[in-house]
Order: C-alpha cells, then sequence, then structure tokens
C-alpha cells in the first residue's frame, strides 16, 4: 500500500470513529430526552384521572415544572404483585414484569397523610392498535371517579373520540363492581340508560373501539382488584 493510500484509509477510519461516537452520544441524550418525555406524560395523565385541570386560565397545558409540584406534594405510587395483591420492595421491582402485567403500577392520592382515591393505568387491544390511558377510583374502591385515554390508534371522528371529554366524563360513577364481584362493563349502541351503573354511552360508527374500551378498562380492574380486596377486607 502507498503512503498516500494509507493515509486515505487512516483518515476514513478516523472519520468513522468520530461519527461513531458522535452518534452514540446523541441517541443516549436522546433517550434520555425520551424517557423523561414518557415519565412526564404519565404523571400528566395521571392527574387527569384524579380530576386536576392540567391547564392554565389561558386553557394551554400546564409547565413541566408545575406537573412535577402539583405531582410530587399529591401523589404516591407503588407497585403490587399482580397474583397476590402484595406490595412489593422497590429491589424486587421488574420493568419487564410490569410491561407483561405480572406486577402491577399503582399510583394515589394523598390527604391528611394518608392514602385516598387510587389511580391505574389500563391497557388494550383497540380497532387498529393499543389503546393506553388511566383511570381512578373513588374510596369504595369500585366506582370511577376520572379516566382518560392518552395513547390510541383509532380513526380520527370515529374510534378516535374515546379523547373526547364527552365520551370520558359519562364514566364517572359507573361501577366495576356487583353483589361484591367484578362486574364487566357494557357498551350500549343505542344510548346508555343513566341509571345503569354498569353500561356506557358506544360512539356512533365506532362499535369496536367503543367494546374494546369496555373489556379493557374491566380486565384490568379485575388484575387489581386482588390488592383493592384485600383493602376491603381490612
Amino acid at each position: 500500500m502507498q503512503p498516500a493510500d494509507r493515509q486515505l484509509v487512516t483518515f476514513a477510519l478516523i472519520i468513522c470513529v468520530t461519527c461513531s461516537v458522535l452518534l452514540s452520544g446523541v441517541a443516549a441524550g436522546l433517550r434520555d430526552r425520551q424517557e423523561r418525555q414518557v415519565e412526564l406524560d404519565r404523571k400528566r395523565n395521571v392527574l387527569i384521572a384524579f380530576g386536576v385541570d392540567v391547564h392554565d386560565e389561558a386553557g394551554r397545558r400546564i409547565s413541566a415544572e408545575q406537573v412535577e409540584d402539583i405531582f410530587g406534594a399529591n401523589v404516591g405510587q407503588f407497585v403490587i404483585d399482580a397474583a397476590t395483591g402484595e406490595e412489593l420492595a422497590e429491589a424486587a421491582v421488574d420493568p419487564n414484569a410490569i410491561r407483561v402485567k405480572r406486577q402491577l403500577r399503582l399510583f394515589y392520592w394523598m390527604e391528611d397523610g394518608e392514602r385516598q382515591r387510587f389511580s391505574f393505568p389500563i391497557s388494550g387491544a383497540g380497532l387498529w392498535g393499543e389503546i393506553r390511558g388511566f383511570i381512578s377510583l373513588e374510596n369504595d374502591l369500585m366506582t370511577i371517579a376520572g379516566i382518560t385515554f392518552n395513547e390510541h390508534s383509532e380513526t380520527p371522528g370515529l374510534g378516535g373520540e374515546i379523547e373526547r371529554s364527552w365520551f370520558q366524563e359519562q364514566f364517572q360513577g359507573k361501577r366495576l363492581m356487583a353483589d361484591g364481584e367484578p362486574k364487566p362493563l357494557t357498551a350500549v349502541r343505542s344510548g346508555a340508560d343513566d341509571d345503569d351503573p354498569h353500561a356506557i354511552d358506544g360512539i356512533s360508527g365506532a362499535t369496536i373501539t367503543s367494546e374494546s374500551v369496555a373489556r379493557l378498562i374491566t380486565e384490568d380492574f379485575k388484575r387489581y382488584n386482588v390488592f383493592f380486596k384485600r383493602l376491603r377486607d381490612g
């Protein structure tokens, strides 16, 4: 190899190594930023489920700092074992187990130094992809206090209406148990009876999405009810 060729190869290697190091640094920085954004989004939606208005007087979303302040002052969280309902020590928490719902994340609202209302993530298959959100319960641990859907792939104007306030507000006061046992929510096509605590109005033209929402709420509540039953039984 001629000296000029060696210089060219060396230069190319230096460029490749430099670019690789720079790209790795950028990727790591973006990953940290994405993880912080995911955590902020989770906190914001937990607050929404608890009934906190996350907008200012002008209708703009409050800042990340304000979300962190409200959450830190009022909300706590822990993880339970899905099979036993027992609260886990931090060292026993496994992100992979949380992802497949063998361990379950729970949030609670603090009042007078005690855990009051609880909130938990809900997720399941919709028509076009996974639907994700958060739900909160009243102190009886069976009546819905609030709900929000923050991630979905449903059709705008049809299934996408699950993110609208008219759809979400109807869940308030609906009950997830009857006669001491979990009872499924049902999505009614022609309009739910206001006196029926277990039925919701489905979205016109989006039957599958409406039924999917009712089903995923029911299924996830059953998982968390193992823990809630321990609380009810004292």
